[in-house]
């Protein structure tokens, strides 16, 4: 239609933010829209991490490339990585890490000179940018007595052992290498929709009710105690369970045959909708509606 316009205006709400963690509604738009939003939250958000070691003196029980393999996935802190540019890119370096414009420089100097065990870890790293250094989880932890207060483990070191390095930090995408993926995982999923046929529910006792509702395995549904109606009270806790399809049996389970003989109708017209003229015999409007008529 000329005028017609398809522009959709999403709208995201928060509904729950932690330090490592993000829930948010997406509405307004479709799955599509969902599923590139996730893509780009997994593989194209750019972060920084470590992207080259040159390592001076290792005479710990690593070698030195398990030292740089671990030290690349170490999480830094990247509010710069937006404003950076990427290495390759660069027209104001050689790529050999003394660039502001897309590079970070960390220094590692640790050597055993006691009989008990050293730990090195993240919090040994020496970053020329304080903008741009190890992300440290102690203060999600708590308690002083936390190892992981102490930061990443990279080495042990024993008695005489030592471990010197310098180690480049740049700017990179998740698609390139997964150290530089600013998320673990990224998922998203339709809000359940849940509709209570209440002339069925008049049918059933108090008892039965509350037989119903306790056969989900998740808290989704309850009784309004004044009223005695079964009411949904946490819709994203719902999965389609067997146990709650058993106790709907005398209604449910002929919804789930009608569901599956209405797929295998549809798959069939799919088969046939080169042959149009049996397709239209079979099976109507459906066979025309498959080929988009």
């Amino acid at each position: 239609m000329e005028g017609a316009s398809y522009q959709r205006f999403p709208k995201v709400k928060i509904r729950e933010a932690k330090d490592d963690y993000l829930k948010f509604e997406l509405r307004d738009t479709d799955a599509s829209v969902a599923n590139a939003l996730r893509r780009v939250m997994i593989a194209e958000v750019p972060t920084i991490a470590i992207d080259l070691v040159e390592i001076e003196v290792n005479s710990s029980v690593l070698n030195d490339e398990f030292i740089a393999h671990r030290l690349g996935l170490i999480p830094l802190t990247s509010d710069r990585a937006m404003s950076m540019r990427f290495s390759r890119d660069c027209d104001a370096c050689d790529g050999d890490g003394q660039c502001e414009f897309c590079s970070v420089e960390f220094h590692l100097r640790a050597k055993c000179m006691t009989d008990q065990t050293l730990d090195v870890t993240s919090k040994d790293l020496i970053s020329s940018d304080h903008t741009v250094v190890p992300v440290d989880f102690s203060d999600a932890l708590g308690g002083d007595d936390s190892s992981e207060q102490k930061g990443i483990t990279i080495v042990k070191l024993r008695r005489g052992q030592e471990l010197r390095l310098r180690a480049i930090a740049r700017k990179g995408i998740g698609k390139d290498h997964a150290k530089w993926s600013p998320a673990a995982t990224v998922t998203f999923m339709y809000e359940p929709e849940i509709h209570i046929n209440e002339d069925l529910m008049e049918n059933l006792s108090l008892e039965e009710k509350q037989s119903w509702v306790d056969s989900s395995p998740t808290k989704v549904f309850d009784i309004e105690p004044n009223t005695e109606q079964v009411v949904v009270v946490d819709p994203e806790a719902y999965t389609y369970d067997d146990e709650v399809i058993k106790k709907l049996k005398p209604w449910g389970s002929q919804l789930v045959l009608n569901a599956i003989e209405v797929l295998k109708h549809k798959l069939d017209a799919v088969r046939l909708s080169e042959d149009t003229v049996e397709a239209d015999d079979q099976f109507g409007e459906l066979g025309a509606h498959m080929r988009g008529g």
